[in-house]
């Protein structure tokens, strides 16, 4: 399966597009619509620019390197953009640890995942766990696509 334009969109909605390199609310490096690092594998530093073209071919192909993560999973189009927006934000390390990912494994249509979303609506912000409005927003906003019928 890859992910859709729907995706592609939700994920750029919320990470938005920064031409200059900044730190995110967690503190990392960050540039684009959220890249922390460039195709070739080096991080992100503060002072590199990126323009809206190489952002954009740099997000796709973000997505094409995190799509394996989900391989495990039988899930609908929709469950798929939903959790490539989730991976895109928090890693594939992090998915594949998470109890949302063990639900899905089990039975992806469990309506107890969309719990397992918004327990994911934290970041460290000056080393101290805080719940975020926007990552709070996002994580609604990819549990109702996890659930959209086709």
């Amino acid at each position: 399966m890859t992910t859709s334009q729907r995706a592609v969109d939700l994920i750029k909605n919320f990470e938005g597009f920064f031409t200059d390199a900044y730190l995110c609310s967690a503190g990392v490096p960050t540039i684009g619509y959220g890249s922390t690092m460039w195709s070739d594998g080096k991080k992100i530093v503060i002072g590199q620019k990126i323009s809206l073209d190489n952002a954009e071919k740099l997000l796709l192909w973000e997505l094409r390197n995190k799509e394996h993560c989900l391989n495990r999973l039988y899930l609908n189009q929709n469950q798929f953009d939903a959790l490539m927006s989730f991976v895109y934000n928090v890693g594939c390390g992090n998915l594949l640890k998470s109890t949302l990912y063990k639900k899905a494994l089990l039975n992806p249509n469990d309506v107890t995942i969309k719990d397992e979303f918004m327990k994911w609506n934290k970041a460290r912000v000056k080393g101290v766990l805080t719940e975020l409005k926007g990552l709070t927003k996002r994580r609604t906003e990819e549990s109702k696509l996890y659930y959209e019928q086709i």
